[in-house]
Order: C-alpha cells, then sequence, then structure tokens
C-alpha cells in the first residue's frame, strides 16, 4: 500500500498546495527590527576610485545608502508574498575594508509582521548600486554574504545570527 508523501506545514501554502499570502490580521502590533549584510568585494583599483572620489558618476557611497532605503521602501513590489510595511526607519551603512564595503542594513517598523525581507532588500539593492556605478572600472567586482544578522519582535522573539568568530 502506497502512502501519500505529507507536505510540511508552510505559512505560504494552503492545503490544496497554492501559493497564498499569509493572513496576519490576527496578530498583535509589536515593534520589529531586522539587521541585514552583504559584502561587495573589488579590485583595489576599484576602491580607490570611490576613496579618492574619482568615479565619474557620482559617489556610489551615497547613491547606494539612497538606492537601499528606497529598494526597503519597495521590497512588496518585488517579493511576490511580502506585505507592504509601513516602514518607520531604514538605514544603510557602508563601511570600508581591504576588498571593497561590508554594508548593513537596519529596518525597523511596529506593525503584525517582520521587516527582514525590507533589511535583506535594502543591503541587496545597495551592494547592486556600487556594483552598477563601478561596473566600468571594475566588472570582476562579486557580491557575497547577504543574510540576517538581527530579528526581534514578534512571537518568534529575538533571533542572531553567530559570526564566525563566534561574536
Amino acid at each position: 500500500m502506497a502512502t501519500k508523501n505529507k507536505r510540511p506545514a508552510l505559512s505560504h501554502v494552503d492545503g490544496q498546495g497554492r501559493i497564498t499570502m499569509v493572513d496576519v490580521g490576527g496578530k498583535p502590533d509589536t515593534q520589529r527590527e531586522a539587521v541585514a549584510v552583504a559584502e561587495i568585494h573589488m579590485s583595489p583599483g576599484a576602491v580607490r576610485a570611490i576613496r579618492t572620489g574619482a568615479v565619474a558618476k557620482g559617489d556610489p557611497l551615497q547613491a547606494a545608502r539612497l538606492a537601499g532605503i528606497m529598494g526597503a521602501k519597495r521590497t512588496t513590489d518585488l517579493i511576490p508574498l511580502c506585505h507592504p510595511l509601513a516602514l518607520t526607519y531604514v538605514d544603510v551603512a557602508l563601511a570600508p575594508r581591504r576588498w571593497g564595503f561590508a554594508i548593513t542594513a537596519t529596518a525597523r517598523t511596529t506593525g503584525q509582521t517582520g521587516v527582514e525581507m525590507e533589511a535583506l532588500t535594502a543591503a541587496s539593492v545597495a551592494a547592486l548600486t556600487v556594483y552598477d556605478m563601478l561596473k566600468a572600472v571594475d566588472p570582476t567586482m562579486t557580491i557575497t554574504g547577504v543574510c540576517l544578522l538581527k530579528k526581534q519582535g514578534g512571537r518568534s522573539g529575538v533571533y542572531r545570527r553567530l559570526l564566525p568568530n563566534g561574536s
């Protein structure tokens, strides 16, 4: 006698296996925050062009900050099942490294669902913007390490990613 494989209980799949948006209407509003990171690795020449202000298109770091904030605000337009959120805060910081830049994006809201996707989108869009502005200088750039570092708020509580150095 054959048995049916049971599907795991996925929040975006209904009983018939169709994709659906999660109903968060019964959840209480809570303060929520998420922090995501990304890295953009580039040649020494590209790093030097940024640091000396020699990028023909303008300041890629300021453009990336703005693009990341705008990306967070448009996450619901990019990720099909994300709920539209009233973001109360978004910040994107780019920290210089010898290999390029580490990008940290923070998103906050008070609502019924989290802001992880908004923070991840902000970090990703910021990295893509740096790439776009420097692709003529260094087409070999790579974007790596996009991940959620921290989230808090809501029923599941606090999540913190352990970094390779144990912090």
